[in-house]
């Protein structure tokens, strides 16, 4: 599967003073499609993703749960993970 913006990350703690946030996502993808896929979240500047953030991913096919944090995210470009 790949992402769809229909279906976004939700942010659960803004990452203040400079520290990273944390978001939540659930979908149906393998984990490591999250972190084989340059750009993953093809939304991710825009909806607020930072370089270091930190994402809980819930695969909801398996079902289990992994943390990944953000490799990249620039504005005009799709966010990254990193396992």
């Amino acid at each position: 599967m790949a992402y769809e913006v229909t279906n976004p990350p939700v942010l659960l703690v803004p990452g203040m003073g400079g520290h990273p946030s944390l978001w939540l996502y659930k979908d149906a993808d393998a984990h490591g499609s999250l972190d084989g896929t340059t750009g993953y979240f093809t939304d991710g500047a825009a909806i607020g993703m930072k370089a270091n953030d930190i994402v809980i991913y819930v695969d909801t096919a398996t079902p289990s749960c992994t943390v990944h944090m953000m490799k990249a995210a620039t504005i005009g470009a799709a966010a990254t993970l990193a396992p």
